[in-house]
């Protein structure tokens, strides 16, 4: 890193000349960046940034009008310290002007009592700018190196937080912009301690800019995304004051090429199949993407021995129930597993379909039913044999699974639209109880509204919809510890009737007014107005959705 005044000041060849701060004290950790040496008043256009100016202070202005427009002038190019030598022009004390300045725009103000050679001191400084400079260079192809690997590598996000936490030596969070943790590393910390209340602590810190530092935590902030979307943020959660408030500090530069890493791989997630599987998804993956024509898929299926054209297509989506997904390479293994057995349920019903993984936690298939297949029969006949299937092979995690099913279409055309609404009925279905529907499986109808946002939950307008709705009020609920939040739930739920919302709020009627009215200022809302209570009533749906 590069020396802050207060290192310089320390140096033996300064000290020699015993300084003493006279102003601007709280300026002294800043980085130099260079040492000049300038007895000009209008020094400041000669400087860019970063400079300790030396001078005797000969041809220094003597109004004071002069000297607080010297001072500003330091200031606004950058410079991050004055040092006034006595004994040409000033022998005891500086003018007041300049200390009352320097004092108020918090520029350091050093005055040498003893002669010192300038010269030995600008060497000195640029010694250790040149090394810090050196060693950032080093720790940069360090980074670089180590990242690099990484990508090439496709690593997993908690291998990547791994390196990232051993590197500066601090815990590491990615988060998604709900702030729900996606992955972390505590580097020596405990969960407890790193992850307690993680969202109401993350909401507090607002970085500027996309990459930031919040002193007031101590937090070193980093978007995550590519093309153009971010969809997370990554954490280095450090103490106040153990990060400096400056673009330079190496931990940036190490955060930012974490975050790269992980947006590079998560466009290189890779998976393992059977070559058939494969196939079937690879064919599956270019309807939904529009990669392969219409006219292409319909040859590639015939030649894998489904027969697409003349048929009537479904889309089914298969989900697998269960709590936390287990680790990267159990999980593909039983991705894998839990394909062949959709695949095996297929082949058990007579149903010619497409059978492939869509993503890393579900199954899709294509059905082509011919003119003798009735469509019901064959939806459940295909989910009893596939529950079959996974009870012979001693599944538990996904004995019930989801089985989602699209609207029938009758070309290869609209194959897309069919997969599509299964994905979505898929994944709005999730969040109910095992067993909780006799039907054996879910079609359109069976999901509503709160469905409708599940299945959302992950798509960065819906999150940046609930912060632009609710954003404020959850920041003044983490940092005042109210339940405001709380407050207007049992509000709208209330049918906005005031009177049952305080009793079912246990407040008396004037208490809860004055806190409804409070939530009305801080959202700058009017709850009277029925669009602005439909607005926020959905954005706590999708609150609840986003943090399930």
């Amino acid at each position: 890193m590069l020396p802050t005044v207060a290192r310089v000041l320390e140096l033996d060849v300064m000290r020699r000349g015993l300084p003493q701060v006279v102003a601007g004290g709280r300026g002294l950790e800043q980085p130099v960046r260079w040492v000049h040496v300038s007895e000009l008043p209008d020094v400041a256009g000669m400087l860019q940034g970063g400079e300790l100016v030396l001078t005797t202070g000969i041809a220094l202005p003597e109004d004071r009008e002069g000297l607080a427009r010297y001072v500003k002038e330091l200031v606004e190019v950058g410079a991050v310290g004055l040092v006034v030598e006595f004994g040409r022009r000033y022998f005891d004390t500086l003018p007041r002007a300049l200390v009352h300045a320097a004092e108020q725009r918090g520029l350091p103000l050093v005055v040498l009592r003893r002669e010192l050679r300038f010269v030995a001191v600008t060497e000195a400084v640029h010694a250790l700018v040149v090394n810090a400079q050196l060693e950032q260079l080093r720790a940069s192809e360090a980074v670089h190196q180590v990242f690099n690997e990484l990508a090439v590598e496709g690593a997993e996000p908690a291998e990547v937080l791994r390196q990232i936490a051993r590197m500066a030596g601090l815990p590491v969070v990615l988060e998604n912009l709900s702030h729900q943790v996606l992955a972390h590393d505590p580097a020596g910390r405990t969960e407890d301690e790193l992850l307690d209340q993680w969202e109401r602590r993350s909401r507090a810190v607002r970085a500027p800019g996309r990459t930031g530092h919040d002193p007031r935590s101590g937090w070193l902030v980093t978007a995550v995304g590519a093309r153009g979307e971010d969809w997370g943020r990554l954490v280095l959660v450090g103490e106040p004051g153990a990060l400096p408030d400056r673009e330079t500090h190496p931990a940036t530069m190490l955060l930012e090429r974490g975050a790269a890493t992980l947006a590079l791989n998560r466009l290189l997630v890779r998976d393992r199949e059977s070559l058939e599987r494969q196939t079937h998804r690879t064919l599956l993956s270019g309807i939904l993407t529009h990669a392969l024509t219409v006219s292409e898929v319909a040859l590639r299926a015939q030649a894998l021995g489904v027969p697409l054209e003349g048929r009537r297509l479904v889309g089914v989506v298969l989900r697998r129930r269960g709590g936390q997904l287990p680790a990267a390479l159990e999980a593909q293994a039983r991705l894998r597993d839990f394909t062949e057995l959709a695949a095996g349920a297929a082949r058990a019903s007579r149903l010619s379909a497409l059978v492939g993984a869509l993503d890393d936690e579900g199954v899709g298939l294509l059905i082509a039913l011919g003119s003798q297949q009735e469509e019901h029969a064959s939806l459940e006949t295909f989910a009893a044999a596939l529950r079959r299937q996974i009870a012979d092979a001693g599944g538990k995690e996904a004995a019930s699974p989801v089985v989602a099913v699209g609207s029938s279409v009758g070309s290869v055309r609209d194959a897309r639209r069919t997969l599509m609404e299964a994905t979505q009925v898929a994944d709005a279905a999730l969040h109910d109880a095992p067993g909780a529907r006799p039907a054996a499986y879910y079609r359109l109808p069976d999901v509503r509204l709160r469905g409708l946002l599940h299945l959302l939950r992950d798509d960065a307008r819906l999150q940046t919809y609930v912060e632009r709705e609710l954003g404020p009020l959850l920041a003044h609920d983490a940092e005042h510890g109210s339940q405001l939040v709380q407050l207007l739930r049992v509000y709208l739920e209330q049918g906005r009737n005031k009177s049952a919302a305080a009793d079912a709020a246990h407040l008396s009627r004037p208490s809860f007014y004055d806190r409804l009215h409070k939530v009305e200022r801080i959202l700058a809302v009017d709850l009277d107005q029925v669009e602005s209570c439909l607005s926020l009533h959905v954005a706590l749906l999708a609150l609840d959705a986003v943090r399930r």
